[in-house]
């Protein structure tokens, strides 16, 4: 099978496509042929070597793949082979073939495409995470999603939105606020040194229930300071590069929660939350009221690029690999 592979830790243009051996499906597994791959932030510190979990070299990185059953293993009872599927894996995906324990694998509805399916993974499961399981969001709060435009800003503004809260969307540029505002944000700021200001303006003083932090830096200083008295803010991510830190004085103040989110560790400890959370999105989208903008696809022999183009920022949206070509291989939107 032809798989992207990182041979040695460094930038994503130095990844490369090459064969590996076809993998089986062991006791309670199942093979995936891999239609479309999503590519996330995390993926680009897996292949330079900074992430917190890192894989014996070489491997293929990916952590989000949709495609059909090929082959199932002994005690697999809930698919067969043919059936469309999703999956979370910790790497691997960008290949053409991947073998996944049963407990990670969901069955995919007809109606969603299986680029759409690899491209919400990851994205939307941490943001339903942050709200759900880490802030306990109530119906009627008001969210704020710091990062907007990106594929876990995107889903946390619709999946807010979904759940009966109030949404004040931050983006980096006017480009994905207009993205933010086609997604459902009830307001929408542009980052910037008075985005504290606006979001208490917008809160008529009180500020956000509940913060989905992507950005890091001064963006998440900001947001502490516009957290609502027992407001939960959830460190997500730092997009900017700039780990923040906490200034113990707002917590004790305003009685704040901070919380962090490894999404990962629900994939490995609860399967059964992770499909239960993804079934629940799925019917979400199916009834239109969850979207997945697709930014760029890339053919599988240009994952380093597709790498590349996450890394640079500046995307409205999310990139796709495409590893069959019944799902198309035009770069572009």
């Amino acid at each position: 099978m032809r798989a992207a592979l990182v041979e040695n830790f460094g930038p994503p243009e130095s990844m490369v496509t090459g064969e590996l051996p076809d993998p089986v499906a062991g006791p309670g597994e199942v093979l995936i042929d891999v239609t479309a791959a999503g590519v996330n932030f995390p993926d680009i510190l897996v292949v330079t070597g900074t992430y917190q979990i890192l894989p014996e070299l070489p491997f293929s990185p990916g952590k989000e793949i949709a495609g059909t059953v090929r082959a199932v293993g002994d005690g697999v009872d809930r698919f067969t082979v043919g059936d469309r599927v999703l999956a979370q894996v910790e790497h691997g995906g960008y290949a053409e073939l991947v073998a996944v324990p049963e407990p990670q694998v969901v069955a995919l509805p007809d109606g969603v495409p299986f680029v759409d399916a690899a491209a919400f993974g990851l994205g939307a499961i941490t943001a339903y995470f942050a709200l759900l399981r880490r802030a306990n969001l109530r119906p009627g709060e008001t969210v704020l999603v710091t990062g907007a435009g990106g594929g876990v800003g995107s889903a946390g503004v619709q999946i807010a939105k979904a759940l009966g809260a109030t949404v004040i969307a931050v983006a980096r540029d006017d480009q994905r606020a207009g993205l933010a505002t086609e997604q459902g944000a009830d307001h929408v700021l542009v980052a910037g040194p008075s985005m504290r200001d606006d979001v208490m303006a917008l809160t008529h003083g009180r500020g956000a229930n509940v913060v989905l932090e992507l950005v890091g830096g001064d963006v998440f200083a900001q947001s502490l300071r516009c957290t609502a008295w027992e407001g939960r803010l959830v460190v997500i991510g730092f997009a900017s590069g700039d780990l923040a830190t906490v200034k113990a004085g707002h917590v004790l103040v305003k009685n704040l929660a901070v919380l962090g989110l490894q999404v990962s560790d629900y994939r490995d400890r609860e399967p059964e939350s992770v499909r239960a959370a993804i079934e629940h999105m799925l019917q979400l989208y199916l009834e239109g009221r969850l979207s997945v903008p697709i930014a760029r696809r890339y053919p599988l022999d240009e994952a380093g690029a597709a790498l590349a183009a996450v890394q640079a920022g500046g995307l409205p949206g999310k990139v796709v690999l495409t590893c069959r070509p019944s799902a198309g291989t035009a770069t572009g939107n």
